[in-house]
């Protein structure tokens, strides 16, 4: 009987254990194509999906300078619900191509994700 007690309560763990928000992307890159410099900053909108059974949490967003900016939001998502992730590029001082990674790290079961934004900026003439 004990056996038994014991196998069950292991089996409702593990099954409580894999119960988790899980972010699935619409896309994960995004190119601006050519952006002038003199127009300024320009942004775009990740969404992502809560696929999971139970609510996910953004918990950080980081990008690899201070020219990208992200928004996000801090509350649970539901299972089943959408979020954005807008990600402002500044071009200012800058000229050529570029790529920028975009870390998500999120309470779900996928853990890390990098999202990329890239282009070409024309600089000022």
């Amino acid at each position: 009987m004990k056996k038994i007690l014991t196998v069950m309560v292991a089996a409702f763990v593990c099954l409580a254990a894999f119960a988790q928000g899980h972010a699935t992307y619409k896309v994960k890159e995004h190119d601006f194509g050519y952006i002038k410099e003199a127009k300024g900053a320009v942004s775009h909108t990740f969404e992502l999906k809560n696929t999971g059974d139970k609510p996910l949490v953004i918990m950080q967003v980081v990008t690899s300078c201070g020219c990208t900016r992200p928004e996000f939001p801090t509350k649970p998502i539901k299972p089943g619900k959408t979020a954005k992730i807008k990600v402002t590029f500044n071009p200012a001082g800058r000229s050529g191509a570029f790529m920028k990674p975009v870390k998500v790290k999120t309470s779900g079961d996928e853990g890390r994700t990098t999202l990329t934004i890239r282009g070409t900026i024309i600089p000022r003439k």
